[in-house]
């Protein structure tokens, strides 16, 4: 493997109370502050939303999905074609995801053994295999700044002696990733595995951390365990882990999990959340999220959110929002979307700037003591609401 590439992270400040980090993460691509939120571009799309628009929004950095590009319209397209910088239209930071995550979670069907994972395509049904050094060739097809190895995330529940193994075979994995990898102009990040074990999650750590990668993933957390217990897992996998990289926790996008996160030494998140919520009408404020398809707001001239300064709010009303998803109109769920995605960047752009100024804590106290999340009983059944509309479509 080429071991040097343009990728420096610098840590900057540390929140004497809580341990939020404050750096900046240079790419080929451009130099990222941290903690960031980073939009999610499953298939090479932020979604309903253009390249241009994402970028007005102030995200340096979105992902894109490797299992769903390989399958669609695939990899040596997206490489023919400039890679997914200039597939897209995007002139800032790429990070790719492994594939892994998705080949566990969208087929029941699917066959793990040492080398890899076989795996029918969830759109036609057609057989697949995805092997660390697969993965990480797709990757480099797609051209993102930060790839990520291929891992095994373990379900919750789940008992220690599966965690393990499924934890070792992502260890043996990302050495395979390793000798894999080609391209100078990309950076590797590993991930830490080991479900709610800290004893397991420390020993993930301690390996992750002796291979030449350029950061460290936190993978196979919010995948339905508690929030507290969620909360616990990674403050102590954090604290197994060297400072000079940057961390990831992959998957997480709430505003109270970001806040958390942050506190407990995370540089850099991904979710789907606030595209999702904003195409079924949802909308994050500093209150709590806010349902734009009830009847309360069919007169409401207020924006969604007083204060922000995102498109939507500057010049629509709740109540035209409300009517445009009421009659279907693709309008109304890119206006909720735009404002969910600046809702969390500017989230973010908070926190660096309390953690630089050393009043981190109070900066997140001051708004969990305001915003009123989903309980996790409510966010398990919309879950697998969600799921059910997916199947039907």
């Amino acid at each position: 493997m080429i071991q040097t590439h343009p990728f420096r992270f610098t840590l900057e400040h540390t929140d004497p109370m809580t341990g939020a980090r404050a750096g900046t993460l240079t790419t080929p691509h451009g130099t990222i502050a941290t903690p960031v939120f980073m939009p999610v571009g499953t298939q090479a799309t932020v979604k309903t939303l253009s390249s241009h628009e994402v970028a007005e929004l102030g995200a340096p950095i979105i992902l894109g999905n490797t299992y769903h590009l390989f399958l669609r319209p695939g990899s040596d397209v997206v490489a023919e074609l400039g890679g997914l910088h200039g597939f897209m239209n995007w002139k800032r930071a790429i990070l790719t995801d492994s594939g892994g995550f998705q080949v566990f979670s969208l087929g029941a069907t699917n066959i793990i053994d040492e080398d890899g994972v076989t795996f029918r395509s969830h759109l036609d049904g057609t057989l697949h295999r995805f092997t660390p050094e697969r993965s990480i060739a797709i990757q480099e097809q797609l051209g993102a700044d930060i790839i990520m190895a291929f891992d095994e995330c373990a379900p919750y529940p789940t008992t220690a002696e599966y965690a393990r193994a499924a934890m070792e075979r992502t260890h043996r994995w990302l050495e395979r990733c390793v000798a894999a990898k080609t391209r100078a102009d990309q950076a590797l990040f590993g991930i830490v595995q080991g479900s709610v074990f800290d004893d397991l999650r420390r020993e993930s750590a301690a390996f992750i951390a002796s291979q030449p990668v350029a950061g460290f993933g936190i993978g196979g957390l919010s995948v339905g365990e508690p929030k507290p217990e969620m909360y616990a897992t990674l403050a102590a996998t954090t604290a197994a882990l060297p400072e000079d990289r940057p961390r990831y926790l992959m998957g997480v996008g709430s505003p109270e999990d970001l806040l958390e996160g942050v506190a407990r030494g995370v540089d850099m998140f991904d979710c789907v959340q606030p595209t999702r919520l904003g195409r079924h009408g949802a909308a994050w404020t500093p209150e709590g999220r806010i349902n734009l398809l009830n009847a309360r707001w069919a007169r409401d001239d207020r924006p969604i959110q007083e204060g922000c300064d995102c498109y939507s709010c500057a010049h629509h009303t709740r109540a035209y929002i409300r009517h445009l998803l009421r009659a279907e109109e693709m309008l109304g769920a890119r206006l909720a979307t735009i404002h969910n995605v600046r809702f969390l960047i500017r989230l973010m752009e908070g926190a660096r700037e309390a953690i630089r100024e050393g009043r981190y804590a109070a900066y997140r106290d001051s708004f969990l003591q305001q915003f009123q999340p989903v309980p996790d009983s409510v966010r398990a059944e919309q879950r697998a609401l969600y799921g059910r509309r997916k199947e039907r479509s």
